[in-house]
């Protein structure tokens, strides 16, 4: 089978830097690759594997005999250009929010749905990072246990707004030090000291988008009914990397934490950190430029039958963005499921 062309949409932002790494790191073998981003960044140079290149705007000629798009450049660019790279025969794995929930896009987890990608028509949708990690640690409980029922708290790091509210809780953790005003931008509130219990817009039902992505691509991603009564907090906490998730699972059938424990060490892309007696548990400084999900604090819960809570941890913008774009990019390669071979 042939190497595919490769383009990377949104290179020079956060997430885009990491896939182009990542890219590096798990050896995806091509045959071409480019960078591409916004006029605004278009022209600057990046070095890729020893070699320099630069970085060109992106306009719907860019994808002209490219096989697989990596984008990562907001849902308005992926709204725009993801027809014109189908157009032309290409398949676009997406971080945006854009396409998630659409019936005809598969939303994908590398290693949990992979079968969901012979469905694609051009586009698969990467989920929200704080679904990401979740999924590898539900995924193989859930064949063993069946899920009824599932809460989840985030408590999600400023990266995953991109790098200006990176650079707003250095700055405003400086100022509060210092006892000098600051003026939040990316925030609705302080982010330096504090713990801010909005991410994204407010929905009708007083949920907030982010914490109904959770909901709506839990049950989309491990096929679960509708009903399947689901319920997200999700949180901004003042950490520069690193998604930590508070956990709560009804199971069907009765499991018990030694066995959670067990099912997870054998499974992929998961690490267990969990002897409390000792203060070993996972923390974001713990999972941060890694690829692992780290899960710990395995108990039994208290307020459901056959219940266990736990508590897991990752990198957003590797496991919860670039890492799984990359994987699906492998997997798709793997599968030959690009350039007509579908």
């Amino acid at each position: 089978m042939r190497k595919p062309n490769i383009a990377i949409l949104g290179a020079t932002g956060v997430v885009g830097r990491e896939i182009t790494k990542i890219t590096d790191e798990l050896g995806i073998e091509y045959e071409t690759i480019k960078f591409l981003s916004s006029a605004k960044s278009a022209g600057s140079k990046l070095t890729f594997q020893g070699k320099e290149y630069t970085v060109e705007e992106a306009t719907p000629e860019s994808f002209d005999g490219v096989d697989i798009v990596m984008a990562s450049a907001g849902g308005s660019t992926s709204q725009k250009f993801a027809p014109e790279i189908v157009k032309r025969g290409g398949v676009i794995i997406d971080n945006s929010s854009a396409f998630r929930m659409d019936k005809d896009v598969p939303l994908v987890i590398a290693y949990v749905n992979d079968d969901d990608l012979r469905k694609h028509k051009g586009i698969i949708a990467n989920p929200n990072c704080s679904t990401s990690q979740l999924m590898l640690v539900l995924k193989p409980l859930h064949e063993k246990a069946k899920i009824n029922r599932l809460i989840v708290s985030t408590y999600q790091a400023v990266s995953g707004a991109g790098l200006a509210a990176i650079n707003e809780l250095r700055e405003n953790t400086v100022a509060t030090l210092d006892d000098k005003s600051f003026e939040n931008k990316c925030f609705k509130k302080p982010i330096s000291f504090n713990v801010i219990p909005q991410i994204d817009v407010f929905c009708e039902n007083g949920y907030t988008k982010e914490e109904m992505k959770v909901v709506n691509e839990t049950k989309k991603i491990l096929h679960l009914a509708e009903d399947t009564p689901i319920s997200c907090t999700a949180a901004r906490v003042p950490v520069f990397n690193g998604h930590s998730e508070a956990v709560d699972i009804e199971f069907e059938n009765e499991i018990s934490p030694d066995e959670v424990r067990e099912i997870l060490r054998a499974s992929f892309g998961i690490e267990i950190i969990d002897n409390p007696d000792n203060f070993e548990y996972p923390t974001t400084r713990d999972a941060s430029g890694k690829n692992p999900v780290y899960v710990g604090r395995i108990r039994k819960n208290l307020a459901f039958k056959n219940g266990i809570t736990l508590w897991c941890v990752a990198d957003n913008l590797r496991i919860g963005a670039a890492l799984n774009t990359v994987r699906i990019c492998k997997k798709v390669i793997e599968m030959g499921l690009f350039g007509g071979n579908k």
